[in-house]
């Protein structure tokens, strides 16, 4: 059987933490004077912090100057942290350890692919940090997603040729970057939303049992 790896987004797919960049983007537009809704978050899933901020601003129509920019990313990172730091193993997302377990006894590696600049930080906090083989995260990219820029890295940490590589995702723009990797693509969340994905499912619960073995057997 020909080898496969798995890249796994973090936020909406082993932990929901866009919970908290919700708390901390609304705080901000709160100290900006404008409202900022669950519906406005879902603009930002899967975008960088810098290009979140922009889109925060264009909902506010407020213009800023670079510094002024720098100073709110730092302080909504801060609040950010804040909630990530009180993060425990309890936050996993349902499913994630039983596949990470089935991931583990096919000898299939997995790594992290996020936009997330605090992914081992949240990692950590949930003890799955020594689970993957390796991240790539926010700090190792400089092109966001949908550019599959993350996922190409993370089919050359595992070693892999891209079509020999799942992605897990929950947004729209890491579903487009895993196809435009030439990877095998799986949404996690509305069917409606990602329906451009190889494969959906609501959430990890529902992957079936044998989902990796026939994968192996197509290969």
């Amino acid at each position: 059987m020909s080898k496969i790896g798995v890249i796994f987004d973090l936020d909406g797919v082993i932990v929901d933490t866009a919970k908290y960049h919700f708390l901390a983007w609304k705080n901000l537009a709160d100290e900006l004077g404008f409202e900022f809704t669950e519906a406005h978050n879902e603009l930002l899933k899967g975008i960088s912090r810098v290009h979140s901020l922009e889109i925060l601003l264009n909902i506010g129509r407020i213009s800023l100057s670079e510094d002024k920019k720098q100073n709110y990313l730092t302080s909504k990172n801060e609040d950010y942290l804040n909630y990530i730091n009180k993060m425990g193993p309890e936050e996993i997302l349902p499913g994630t350890e039983k596949l990470l377990d089935t991931l583990d006894s096919l000898n299939i590696k997995y790594v992290l692919g996020s936009a997330s600049k605090n992914a081992p930080l949240i990692l950590k906090q949930v003890n799955l940090l020594e689970r993957f083989t390796d991240i790539v995260d926010g700090n190792s990219v400089s092109k966001a997603k949908p550019d599959p820029e993350v996922f190409l890295i993370g089919s050359k940490k595992l070693n892999l040729l891209p079509e020999k590589c799942i992605v897990f995702e929950d947004a729209i723009a890491g579903v487009e970057a895993a196809n435009k990797a030439n990877m095998i693509s799986v949404g996690i969340g509305d069917k409606n939303t990602l329906h451009k994905a190889n494969y959906n499912f609501n959430n990890l619960t529902e992957i079936p049992e044998n989902f990796f073995e026939e994968f192996l057997s197509k290969k």
